[in-house]
């Protein structure tokens, strides 16, 4: 007998399986939930993770990533849509997301319900990307504008607000430049073969016809034609032959004077080449000019790993990405958002204040003739009046100089709550560790542009050279330098409530950067708290390298961390499972269980040194 699940969410996530499979007319589809990235492979799809609360939002995401996937797999063929698929890459992202709306408006005509579905996952991406923030049509996909414009045009539905935003700012020119095109959108709706040859009209229309590559319904050139024309030139050739030969029979003194010229010139070319190599015997004797160092690589973690340029990239403070009074703005509307969280998180603060400075002095020196009265042995002198009083001293243990960098993910994806909660988060941490003597940094990591910034445009510009590496522009922000007291720097984590800061997170090479830093600090004990809400994203960068790529180079670098063991290191992350990555990790399903995730995991590191733990353990054992 089967016991029944006592996660309530199951009977939820069984029967939306069941929709699915459905809705895609695939039974022997596979359905599975993670906090992974969602997904589809042949083999069937991977739809975002349910928690136990089961809040509206999950489940609204949940339903409108499996309709969206289901109706894909109902309605795109994917032998078409390769034949009609462009060579270019924007013309590629352009041509795709037509095709995914075309799959989303045919579901919505058929299965209305669907509609408001997909509008729940399409206002939850475009508002973790930050799409509601963008003020100008180069800040935002042209590619994602085409495919929003396309589903409202044959749906007539209104967009959520921030993918609205992003479609109004393409819009004018998409209009102008393909309306005619457009009009034709619902003759070709139903017919997936016509509306790729709509889409690469249109992709055309904006500008990118040199993208296309060949035209796949071209008429093909005529073989039996080809092999005629040969036929044809054919005779011209033997009748050359036919000459030559006939030159040579009647000439036979020319011919030999052709053979003597012939001769001479391969003389000539033997003794310039003697020559050659006779000029570089008589070099002088010496050694052969050194050949210039290769570039030193990007990655010490990864040497494979490539960076198509690092000319646009910046490490700035943040005092230096706003002005003064902006961020005491900011700051001010930081601690007006957080306001009733503030208590919970200084009580813990307090907690792990008290743990610190317990760690800090917990030993004593007995039998000591000046110090404090030893009370536990005054027994002896009652006993024997003679025995001298005995007194104690309290004995600083070995409480190393230490330095903790709290790496912050600053993504679009931690926009609202959970960047709010972080930061406060790591004021408190700060302030609670300075006043332990340990010193903090704070660091913050983020892209300053979506989608590619000048290093793409560059790219563009010198012919998109293949497997570019890394196509984005970094920008590494120090909020708190390890050294700046917390009274100066105070209101540099209100930067993080800017409008427009948070982009795409490069994850490994912002932890590489962290440690590196942090390798250069003078304390012998270095702690590295990574907080992120999941995988590495930069679009920029995935669209034209292998879809791992910023995965894996995370991977290596922290396996690099790990295995050199200068600096010790955790992670937590926000909604998805970091473990997965990190050996020391936690994740947390709340944002506002945050506080008390790192917390506990810096007093877990404080409280006894990781030797001393084994050795105690290895005691205890024996006991």
């Amino acid at each position: 007998m089967n016991k029944p699940s006592d996660n309530p969410a199951d009977p939820f996530k069984k029967a939306l399986a069941e929709a699915t499979r459905t809705m895609a007319d695939d039974p022997e589809m596979t359905v599975t939930y993670s906090v992974d990235p969602s997904g589809m492979n042949k083999e069937g799809v991977r739809l975002p993770q349910v928690s136990r609360r089961m809040t509206r939002d999950e489940v609204l995401l949940a339903r409108g990533t499996a309709d969206a996937f289901a109706l894909r797999r109902r309605f795109h063929d994917e032998a078409v849509s390769n034949r009609y698929a462009p060579s270019g890459q924007l013309a590629r992202d352009i041509y795709e997301a037509m095709e995914i709306a075309r799959c989303e408006a045919m579901g919505a005509r058929d299965m209305p319900g669907t509609a408001g579905n997909i509008d729940a996952r399409i206002a939850h991406e475009a508002d973790r990307k930050g799409y509601g923030q963008i003020t100008q049509a180069s800040d935002a996909p042209l590619a994602v504008a085409a495919g929003y414009l396309v589903r409202h045009l044959a749906t007539g539905r209104d967009l959520p607000k921030p993918a609205a935003n992003v479609m109004e700012l393409w819009r004018g020119f998409i209009e102008d430049q393909a309306g005619g095109t457009l009009e034709n959108l619902d003759l070709a709706l139903a017919d997936q073969s016509a509306f790729a040859r709509l889409a690469r009209k249109v992709i055309a229309d904006l500008g990118y016809g040199d993208q296309l590559g060949d035209d796949p319904d071209a008429p093909q050139e005529d073989e039996a034609g080809d092999e005629a024309e040969e036929d044809e030139d054919a005779p011209d050739s033997a009748g050359e032959d036919d000459q030559e030969s006939d030159e040579s029979d009647a000439s036979p003194e020319r011919s030999q004077e052709d053979q003597q010229d012939q001769s001479q010139a391969e003389v000539t070319m033997d003794d310039s080449a003697d020559m050659e190599q006779g000029d570089e015997t008589e070099l002088p004797e010496g050694e052969a000019p050194l050949e210039p160092p290769p570039p030193p690589p990007h990655s010490d973690a990864d040497p494979n790993y490539v960076v198509y340029t690092t000319d646009f990239d910046e490490e700035i403070r943040a005092e230096d990405l706003a002005e003064p009074a902006e961020l005491e703005r900011l700051r001010a509307y930081l601690d007006q958002q957080l306001d009733p969280l503030k208590g919970a998180v200084s009580r813990l603060a307090n907690k792990l204040q008290r743990r610190l400075q317990a760690q800090q002095n917990r030993s004593w020196l007995f039998d000591l003739e000046e110090g404090t009265l030893d009370a536990g042995r005054l027994a002896r002198v009652v006993a024997n009046p003679t025995t001298p009083l005995s007194f104690k001293q309290e004995k600083d243990t070995e409480f190393r100089d230490t330095c903790v960098t709290l790496l912050l993910d600053n993504s679009g994806s931690m926009r609202g709550r959970p960047i709010s909660i972080a930061a406060i988060c790591a004021d408190v941490l700060a302030r609670t560790l300075e006043r332990c003597s340990v010193k903090v940094e704070i660091l913050g990591f983020t892209t300053r542009a979506w989608k590619g910034g000048q290093a793409r445009e560059r790219w563009l510009a010198q012919g998109r050279p293949q497997m570019p590496g890394r196509l984005n522009d970094l920008r590494h922000i120090v909020y708190k330098g390890a050294d700046a007291p917390w009274r100066r720097v105070r209101p540099n984590l209100g930067l993080m409530m800017k409008e427009g800061l948070l982009k795409e997170n490069i994850d490994g090479e912002a932890l590489e950067w962290a440690h590196r830093r942090m390798l250069s600090r003078p304390e012998a004990r270095r702690i590295l708290m990574v907080i992120s809400d999941g995988a590495p994203v930069d679009d920029s960068t995935l669209s034209v390298n292998p879809a791992n790529y910023l995965e894996k180079h995370l991977r290596d670098v922290i396996a690099m961390v790990e295995r050199r063991r200068a600096v010790e290191l955790i992670a937590i992350g926000i909604g998805h499972d970091v473990t997965r990555y990190y050996q020391r990790a936690v994740t947390i399903t709340d944002v506002e269980q945050l506080a008390g995730a790192m917390t506990e995991q810096l007093a877990g590191l404080f409280e006894i040194d990781p030797k001393k733990r084994a050795r105690a353990m290895g005691l205890r054992r024996a006991g």
